[in-house]
């Protein structure tokens, strides 16, 4: 597979991109920026010469804080970068992959979209919102060509996490948490079964 990666840290997305090889495409972007998104995708389209094969909707922060304490401008964040950004996205490649009858289009979602935690409003509320535009989507497109999957992993081992006041919210060691590889493997798994079959969701949990 050719690969384009989007992020905001043009640093760090070019150095993930060479690890990957010349297959990688590292195109830095915001995904709260509808205009940037749109630059994005029409730059992946023509080094692909189409949008892409498979979107994974893989943006995300993490904001903890009880509601009573949470600032609207943490929460509006929150939801502008874990849900809205995956709608722009989807917004962007959707229409060609219906025109194309085909495409998949990945979601990575949480135990939090479907589980309360204390502490976890605005994530949660993201989540949640996420699980039901997938849901959504599934019906829409069923039948079209084009496939969607829902990933939910619980608590994983990245960057998220860190500067996380653990006062709020309570994670477990990260020696106990999924490791991203072990999200990719469920992803790859969905998105190589036969054109006839649609994993419709996946639940992961640290056995």
């Amino acid at each position: 597979m050719r690969v384009a990666i989007l992020a905001r840290r043009g640093d760090r997305l070019a150095a993930r991109a060479a690890e990957l090889g010349p297959s990688a495409l590292a195109i830095p972007c915001d995904v709260t920026d509808e205009g940037a998104v749109t630059r994005a995708v029409a730059r992946a389209r023509d080094a692909f010469g189409d949008v892409p094969d498979i979107l994974v909707n893989n943006a995300g922060i993490f904001a903890p804080g009880h509601l009573a304490d949470l600032s609207s401008a943490a929460f509006r964040e929150v939801i502008a970068v874990n849900l809205i950004g995956p709608f722009t996205l989807l917004r962007a490649v959707l229409p060609r992959m219906l025109e194309r009858k085909s495409g998949h289009c990945v979601t990575i979602g949480s135990t939090a979209d479907r589980y309360t935690y204390p502490g976890n409003s605005a994530y949660g509320t993201a989540k949640t919102g996420a699980r039901a535009m997938h849901e959504v989507l599934r019906k829409e497109v069923h039948g079209t060509g084009v496939r969607v999957t829902l990933v939910s992993p619980a608590s994983v081992a990245t960057d998220i996490w860190k500067g996380v006041d653990e006062r709020v919210a309570r994670p477990p060691s990260q020696a106990d948490m999924l490791a991203a590889d072990d999200v990719a493997r469920a992803v790859l798994y969905a998105v190589t079964q036969p054109p006839s079959v649609n994993v419709d969701e996946l639940r992961l949990s640290r056995s």
